[in-house]
């Protein structure tokens, strides 16, 4: 393949950081800029236009996925690529330790332990720990190595301030130096130690490799950017790709950083910005831009769009969740209407639990769906555990039920004792002897009850356990056998602090007094899941039904019919449901970025870097949107349990109002916010009632002729509804649309 081949469908910014030598290079690739396509050309480019042994580039990136990808797209554009080193971080480190495992002082056919394994390693170490404490230091000790820290380093307190975590740590690493095995933070930590205590060594390996590549950088840790610059010597070509605006992995330990102060490291660094961007249109680039832009921790660039034209992206004002998860329905099934598939469609939500109000609405007006990075909120094992045990109070025949949470959280009650306790049911209602033939099928078949009869005779540990498990259901039954809605619960039996409604205080009541609370929050702090939040989305849920035992029963009425609608298998044809953080890399036609709220996104407490961080994030989920874009707000939303008032999202008055279409009635403050930043201090809504009245007739250059049968106004912008001779009816604003409609004289 000649030069030309490789160059000739690159734009000039893309064929400019291809041919880039000599000094560092740092590609600050925009959304949707084509970076892919420049990282692998460039490779191929190397190899077959500069001469480059392909053995000698290294490539490195995050995933399995992109690595694999990367090499695929590398070898179709020059077979010898297939010689060069394309991986992940980790498993370069990988590489590197089972070459050279003698200077590390390991065996080449080390083991890698996992987060469990790693678990149980320390639980061994340090019995006195719970599995649940040793989940929880094994983590923080993987974050203290993606800082590259030592159980002796000073710095360590920033990970955890307890005076005993360094002893923790300093026992997890002698223990894991004895079994000879690592975990994954020592596959950037020890390449990174060996290289810097055996000069010798890393003048071999910079030698190997005179290209050295990273894709994805903005998503780089401190301990792989020591990585790096380890591995780079003064004849090596560093180039690093990424985008700042998209440094949204804080939270799993990386720094954006890195990516702004590259030059600063690596002296001589030419920037080249790609910000042609092909995915998106005008409008919506326009809106992204505007909220990034607010950020002071950027290096700078903004996106230009290859596709012209393009719909503004809309802001909807909503009263609730419930409008909020019906409009969503709306403007799916509208579309498709028109032929538009639903895999055309991404909701996007800040938090897994968000979309329950979502799925809820998508079962009822049967749009299949799928969620990406998460199960469905019912299939969630949080909120199965929390349902179960409501079951278990409703109906205390369910053995399902009572299995799932008799030993959750672990009380010593294992299956040989759960089968007694099942056993004993069945043979009060069966044996004759003991009067089953007489007896009550609804007061027999009851586990909690056959659990009484045979507590006296388990061991000690086990009856204690079972008895305290006993005392709590019963306690919790009591609290709805009234149907005189409220009156089970006196206030001060109400959990501190609590405003819940409804049954919503019975089901937060129960998740605490459980245990699963508890269990759960543990988990969070482990894995950095959102189990708690699920649980709080549930004990909203409930805020919607009387604190009764009949509330309780429909509840649990309610979700198992919605989960046997969910039990269809997933539909190629489906929208995708999808968190913010989990939109990285993706794109889709069109695009609705929900609960855009003041506490919601973004956070209460977000502030200086992490408020610039959920800025990113928003910009991300922005620039997944091909065609249309989104962007949801209501004035309350359930939380805790009760309805709370709430307020736009700071990122929406960061929006210039002439670049977006709003529908809804926009709060005081949202429209206060407006007027500040036009120049005359007025909005741009004009009031066009008196042309665009209900009868007139008209002419849309795509729909032909049609009638105006509603003329509304949304907030301070008027909307026309327009029937269409072919039966079509759709909405318009004529402030923005105008030109796409003529009106005409009536016959």
């Amino acid at each position: 393949m000649n030069e030309g081949a490789y160059l000739s469908v690159l734009n000039p910014e893309q064929r400019e950081a291809v041919t880039h030598e000599g000094s560092p290079l740092l590609i600050l690739a925009g959304a949707g800029s084509g970076k892919t396509r420049v990282i692998t050309t460039k490779i191929a480019w190397l190899i077959g236009e500069r001469g480059v042994d392909s053995r000698s580039i290294l490539a490195v990136t995050f995933t399995n996925k992109a690595a694999r990808e990367m090499s695929e797209r590398a070898r179709r554009l020059e077979s010898r690529a297939e010689e060069s080193v394309l991986r992940t971080f980790h498993s370069f480190g990988a590489w590197i330790l089972r070459r050279n495992a003698s200077l590390a002082g390991l065996d080449p056919n080390f083991t890698i332990y996992d987060d469990d394994d790693a678990t149980t390693l320390l639980s061994k170490a340090l019995p006195a720990l719970t599995r649940q404490q040793a989940s929880l230091a094994v983590r923080k000790i993987a974050r203290a190595k993606d800082y590259c820290l030592t159980p002796d380093d000073p710095l360590l307190v920033e990970i955890e301030s307890d005076p005993d975590f360094a002893q923790v740590y300093r026992t997890y690493e002698k223990r894991l130096r004895e079994t000879g095995n690592l975990d994954f933070g020592d596959l950037i930590q020890l390449p990174v130690k060996i290289l810097k205590e055996h000069p010798d060594f890393r003048q071999r390996l910079t030698g190997r490799f005179s290209v050295v590549m990273v894709d994805e950088y903005q998503d780089s840790n401190v301990a792989q950017f020591e990585f790096l610059k380890a591995i780079t010597g003064p004849s090596t070509y560093l180039c690093v790709v990424g985008d700042d605006d998209q440094s949204i992995y804080r939270f799993r330990g990386a720094e954006v950083r890195n990516i702004l102060t590259f030059a600063d490291s690596f002296p001589g660094t030419r920037i080249i910005r790609l910000e042609r961007n092909y995915r998106s249109v005008a409008p919506i680039l326009t809106v992204a831009d505007q909220i990034v832009s607010r950020n002071e921790g950027r290096l700078g660039k903004t996106l230009i769009a290859e596709r012209r034209g393009g719909k503004k992206p809309v802001v909807l004002f909503l009263s609730n969740q419930d409008d909020e998860a019906a409009l969503c329905a709306e403007l799916v099934l509208n579309a498709k209407k028109d032929g538009c598939p639903f895999s055309d469609w991404a909701v996007l939500y800040r938090t897994n639990a968000q979309s329950l109000t979502i799925e809820t609405e998508f079962l009822r007006r049967k749009i299949p769906y799928r969620v990406v990075g998460s199960l469905k909120f019912y299939e969630r094992e949080e909120i199965k555990d929390a349902l179960a045990f409501l079951a278990l109070v409703s109906n205390g025949k369910d053995e399902v039920a009572f299995r799932r949470v008799v030993n959750k959280p672990a009380r010593g009650l294992g299956e040989v004792t759960q089968d007694r306790i099942v056993d004993e049911a069945r043979r009060v209602l069966f044996d004759e002897d003991a009067g089953g033939g007489e007896l009550d099928f609804e007061e027999n078949l009851d586990l909690l009850k056959a659990s009484r009869r045979i507590i006296d005779v388990l061991p000690k540990r086990a009856r204690a356990s079972l008895a305290e498990f006993l005392h709590t259901v019963e306690e919790l039954s009591r609290l709805v056998e009234s149907d005189s809605e409220g009156a089970a619960i006196e206030a001060t039996d109400k959990p501190s602090g609590s405003g819940a409604i409804g049954l919503a205080v019975f089901v937060e009541k129960l998740i605490e007094a459980s245990g699963l609370l508890a269990y759960h929050q543990g988990q969070d702090e482990v894995a950095g899941t959102q189990r708690v939040s699920n649980l709080q989305e549930l004990v909203n849920a409930a805020s919607l039904y009387p604190l009764t035992r009949s509330g309780l029963t429909e509840f649990l009425e309610h979700i198992e019919l919605d989960r046997s609608l969910a039990g269809e298998e997933d539909n190629p044809d489906s929208v995708t449901l999808i968190t913010l953080h989990n939109t990285k890399g993706l794109e889709f036609r069109r695009v609705v970025i929900t609960g855009l709220e003041s506490g919601i996104f973004p956070r209460d407490y977000k502030k200086g870097d992490d408020l610039e961080e959920e800025r990113r994030l928003m910009y991300v989920g922005c620039t997944r949107a091909m065609d249309e874009l989104y962007l949801t707000s209501c004035a309350s939303r359930r939380l805790y349990g009760r309805t709370a008032f709430t307020e736009p999202s700071l990122f929406l008055s960061e929006i210039d109002s002439h670049s977006i279409e709003v529908l809804g009635k926009p709060p005081r403050s949202f429209l206060a916010q407006a007027r500040e930043k036009t120049r005359e201090g007025a909005l741009p809504f004009d009031s066009l009632g008196e042309r665009w009245k209900a009868g007139r007739k008209l002419f849309h250059d795509e729909w032909g002729y049609g009638v105006i049968t509603k003329a509304f106004y949304a907030g301070e912008e008027l909307v026309i509804l327009v029937r269409f001779e072919s039966g079509a009816e759709r909405r318009f604003m004529p402030r923005y649309q105008a030109k796409n409609l003529l009106l005409v004289e009536n016959d």
